[in-house]
């Protein structure tokens, strides 16, 4: 899947109700599991992860980068 230009994929462990994710920014690779029973509520979830690496990701307003 892609949300705002990343790639992510969100997968279905072992374990019920466990989702295991990963998604790259950049040189950055980002992995984790969620617990829920819903799909559709795991993606929102490593979406919100998504969003919150990219604020990181972007100098604060004002700065600029070299």
């Amino acid at each position: 899947m892609i949300y705002k230009g990343v790639e992510f994929t969100v997968m279905p462990t072992a374990e019920p109700d466990i989702w295991e994710w990963r998604f790259q920014i950049g040189d950055t690779i980002k992995t984790g599991k969620t617990q829920t029973r819903l799909a559709p509520l795991a993606v929102r979830r490593v979406q919100s992860k998504i969003d919150a690496a990219l604020r990181a990701a972007k100098p604060p307003a004002g700065e600029q980068q070299d």
